[in-house]
């Protein structure tokens, strides 16, 4: 909550200086207000109700159609969650990520890969747990936290002291993640 609350104080400030003329608007600021000020509440109006809709539809679908996944594969419904399900939902993120990353806002790229998983990690466990009990596999217990915290460990110092990912940690952070994913449906199996 603390986060969220300090991130909308410093867009509403962004916002107040920039209606108060404190400055030219840069290349930067315009692709971050990119959405279209005009636009007539009705049209607001009907894309919330048809993301309200569509995001539990989808979320539906997306759980059945992963179980189905999971039992053709023979492998844990777990495997096909930490895998198949977290990178179809994270392939927003990641498209993100790489726009920002081009456009030299390494800032931008990892406090959204780092904002998403406190989000995930905080919000929608504790929401989650608010509709039902959520029993921890003790795969997760035993390797894959083990795997996220040398994950948060490995990204230390690239935050803490100011170093730059370059392609070659890049492609060792993804060659990581391609092995752990192997590892998961090799020893997933149901």
């Amino acid at each position: 909550g603390i986060i969220l609350f300090r991130q909308i104080r410093e867009a509403r400030a962004h916002r107040a200086n920039r209606g108060a003329g404190s400055g030219p608007e840069t290349e930067a600021d315009e692709e971050v207000e990119s959405v279209d000020p005009k636009m007539p509440l009705w049209r607001i109006g009907l894309y919330v109700l048809a993301g309200l809709v569509g995001l539990p539809l989808g979320a539906s679908w997306l759980v059945s159609g992963a179980s189905e996944i999971a039992s053709a594969m023979g492998v844990s419904d777990a495997v096909i969650g930490l895998t198949l399900v977290a990178l179809g939902t994270s392939l927003p993120e990641l498209a993100t990520s790489i726009t920002a990353a081009m456009k030299g806002r390494s800032d931008l790229a990892l406090g959204n890969v780092v904002g998403s998983n406190i989000f995930n990690l905080l919000c929608i466990i504790g929401v989650a747990g608010l509709f039902g009990d959520i029993p921890v596999p003790s795969q997760m217990l035993h390797v894959d936290l083990w795997v996220m915290a040398a994950a948060s460990i490995a990204l230390a110092p690239f935050i803490f002291g100011n170093r730059v990912i370059t392609r070659g940690i890049g492609i060792a952070f993804t060659a990581a993640y391609l092995a752990y994913m192997v590892a998961l449906f090799i020893g997933g199996s149901a």
